[in-house]
């Protein structure tokens, strides 16, 4: 019993010492801090995001998952460019029913020379 308590003193005292030459730099000095990993912002800047942009992001990895802040300015900004389509499809939607209609009115107007020339029986 003597023997196995000795051997687990000295497996503490072993990893304590291991642990602090690592942690305290030991003869070194301590271990430079790691530069933290920084969202390079992929999104093009000058031309409105494609499905390729969308499917290249990548956010970096910290402690617990990822940085909050940039997966939600990647969003906010995913999120605006949709809403800008969202609106311009809109306007061309409804720009397109008034041409419709405009063309409709117009077509109803003109007479064409061949409904003229054949019979209203004979027509289909």
């Amino acid at each position: 019993m003597f023997m196995f308590l000795f051997l687990v003193v000295a497996l503490v005292v072993v990893v304590a010492a291991v642990t602090l030459a690592v942690v305290g730099g030991g003869e070194s000095g301590a271990l430079p801090e790691a530069a933290p990993e920084r969202f390079a912002d992929p999104l093009p800047p000058d031309r409105p995001v494609g499905r390729a942009d969308v499917e290249a992001l990548r956010f970096p990895v910290a402690v617990r998952g990822y940085r909050m802040a940039e997966v939600d300015d990647a969003l906010g900004r995913l999120g605006a460019e949709l809403s800008e389509r969202d609106a311009r499809i809109g306007e061309l939607e409804s720009a397109l029913a008034g041409a419709r209609a405009q063309a409709g009115r117009t077509v109803g107007l003109v007479k064409h020379p061949v409904e003229d020339a054949v019979p209203r029986e004979d027509r289909p």
